[in-house]
């Protein structure tokens, strides 16, 4: 084994706070690391998972520290020092040092896992107006303080953020509209037919979807002009215009059109950086002793054949332990097909797979997404390339079954017999033994 395959002889150092970062500390000493080991985040917060900003947190159905990843004593039992507030401010991948503040931490190993952060729409920024975005806890309470009923909710982008908040909002009485540029939300991610279905669902539960409609300008609105609008605790309201001619009041602006890595400190510090930082399959950096996890991570994922950047709580536990074992001397590359879930109304969903920019032949539907309890799958080249269910719990193991088998060829080597997947009174759990 090379020195650079050997396990650390000296401290780890881990920046970030949330899933990933705690995930690797918590890993790292049940793997049997005895060193020195330092987390650093730039929040005051203890490491948290961020699904519940979106969810149960921001509908007021559990507490923060529900979703803390360790309680505080985790990190005084293991001899983890915490540093929170605590942003590392630069690498130096010669001296294998980390500068927090006046500090300057050594390492052996070093895990970045950053993560990301809300992109920015200057048009919102720049009007005066209030606008929210949702990332952080402080984030999710701002918003959760505006939800009354009557008020007026406006947001921008309809991915899964934007449905999520718009589905705690309307639930809270609150008037939602969702402003999405593309022909259906999340139509990158599911495509036409089920990204329409995710609109009918809002629909029906009285959100105004508007599609294939774009912002043209954003001003600040005085609150005495606002009706139900802001107090003096509150945001400024906001009139959005579209390029339908049509204004909207938004006692609420949140924009939702995703997230961008968070990649200034690797960058700086001399890493190749590319829509994240790139990454081997066992989630090394360009820079031996520096590994990579979660948002930040674009890496090359073995079962796909190409690399990828994946935005969800399962990429960021799974690839916090991986690297974990990995700085520890091990050889294991991450190969966990990326997975996601959402909660909206009384739809549950999960998906597994990766479509991937190449696109896909054929959707396969089973059950009426009009009545809420279905599966797809999506196919290429006569491969399942990608699976979800909706309110069909029986079905999350065998889905993940089918979507294994495509990306490993099993089956002859073409994952499940497509006929077969096609005829709704076969059994799933059938198809792939």
């Amino acid at each position: 084994m090379s020195a650079a395959d050997e396990g650390p002889r000296g401290p780890v150092v881990i920046v970030g706070g949330g899933l990933a970062a705690a995930t690797a500390a918590g890993t790292l000493r049940e793997e049997g690391f005895a060193g020195p080991l330092v987390l650093l985040s730039a929040e005051q917060h203890l490491p948290y998972e961020r699904p519940p900003l979106s969810k149960s947190y921001l509908a007021g159905d559990s507490a923060f520290e529900d979703a803390f990843v360790h309680p505080k004593e985790f990190y005084d039992s293991h001899d983890v020092t915490l540093r929170l507030g605590a942003p590392a401010t630069g690498i130096d991948l010669d001296a294998h040092a980390v500068t927090v503040g006046d500090d300057r931490i050594g390492y052996a190993r070093l895990l970045l896992a950053t993560g990301s952060s809300a992109r920015r729409l200057p048009l919102a920024d720049d009007s005066g107006a209030g606008v929210a975005y949702l990332r952080t806890v402080e984030d999710s309470d701002r918003i959760k303080a505006a939800l009354r009923p009557g008020r007026r909710v406006v947001i921008l982008g309809g991915g899964w953020i934007g449905l999520e908040v718009a589905a705690t909002a309307r639930t809270a009485g609150c008037e939602v509209v969702v402003v999405e540029p593309l022909a259906q939300p999340l139509l990158r991610v599911l495509g036409p037919t089920l990204g329409g279905t995710f609109a009918a669902l809002h629909r029906h539960h009285g959100v105004d979807v508007r599609t294939t409609t774009n912002v043209t300008a954003i001003e600040r609105r005085p609150d005495d002009d606002a009706g139900t609008g802001a107090g003096p605790d509150h945001d400024t309201p906001a009139a959005v215009h579209l390029d339908d001619g049509t204004t909207l009041v938004a006692d609420l602006l949140l924009v939702g059109i995703g997230a961008s890595p968070n990649v200034e400190l690797a960058r700086n510090a001399g890493l190749t950086v590319e829509d994240g930082v790139l990454a081997d399959a066992r989630l090394r950096t360009s820079h031996p002793d520096v590994f990579v996890a979660g948002d930040l991570a674009n890496a090359l994922h073995p079962k796909l054949g190409r690399r990828l950047r994946v935005e969800h709580w399962d990429n960021a536990k799974g690839q916090g332990a991986t690297a974990a074992r990995n700085m520890l001397g091990h050889q294991e590359d991450y190969d966990r097909l990326p997975y996601f879930f959402t909660d909206q109304y009384d739809l549950g969903m999960e998906y597994v797979g990766h479509v991937g920019a190449g696109g896909y032949d054929e959707l396969v539907v089973r059950g009426d997404p009009e009545e809420g309890v279905f599966t797809a799958f999506w196919v290429a080249g006569g491969r399942v390339l990608a699976a979800m269910h909706a309110n069909d719990w029986d079905a999350a193991d065998p889905i993940r079954a089918i979507v294994e088998a495509g990306a490993s060829g099993q089956v002859d080597d073409g994952g499940v017999d497509l006929a077969a997947l096609r005829d709704s009174r076969i059994p799933l759990d059938q198809l792939v033994t």
